[in-house]
């Protein structure tokens, strides 16, 4: 099983690229985390913030693997805790499918994307910066298995 992190932005500054590497190598073999970077669209074009979100869009669909069970990330979805993503987990290990979470560049996801994935989840109520969602998700998918195994990594 692969956990695939599609996210619009590439050339992050050293420390998210740090943050994120450290989560990828923690995790096993069997829930491994894999990053697929988006071009994101070029904001100088003139191009209408609709037009930039659709090109994007193309991007991530073309890039997705069409058998995953597709995320989005956006901030009106389901917030689910630690305890909720490790049953997710653990149901998406034991079906055997890869996941891919969708992570949107500075204007979110076009709602064709939306509308592609099987549900929309949000890390938070805040409203986080799309490159940090990187490194977030990556914890607190590696402290999802942590908890699966009952590894001490996680404390309540």
């Amino acid at each position: 099983m692969k956990l695939i992190i599609v996210s619009v932005g590439h050339k992050m500054p050293d420390w998210i690229t740090v943050g994120f590497n450290e989560y990828v190598k923690r995790m096993p073999r069997e829930a491994k985390i894999e990053l697929l970077e988006i071009k994101p669209e070029p904001r100088t074009t003139g191009k209408t913030t609709e037009q930039i979100m659709q090109a994007e869009a193309q991007r991530i669909l073309a890039a997705l693997p069409s058998s995953c069970w597709r995320i989005a990330l956006d901030e009106r979805g389901a917030t689910p805790t630690t305890k909720q993503l490790a049953a997710h987990l653990q149901d998406w290990m034991r079906e055997g499918c890869d996941v891919a979470f969708i992570v949107g560049g500075a204007d979110g996801l076009h709602p064709t994307v939306k509308q592609s994935a099987k549900q929309l989840m949000a890390l938070s109520a805040l409203t986080l910066p799309h490159a940090f969602v990187r490194v977030l998700l990556a914890e607190q998918l590696y402290r999802a298995h942590s908890l699966m195994h009952n590894h001490p990594y996680h404390r309540e």
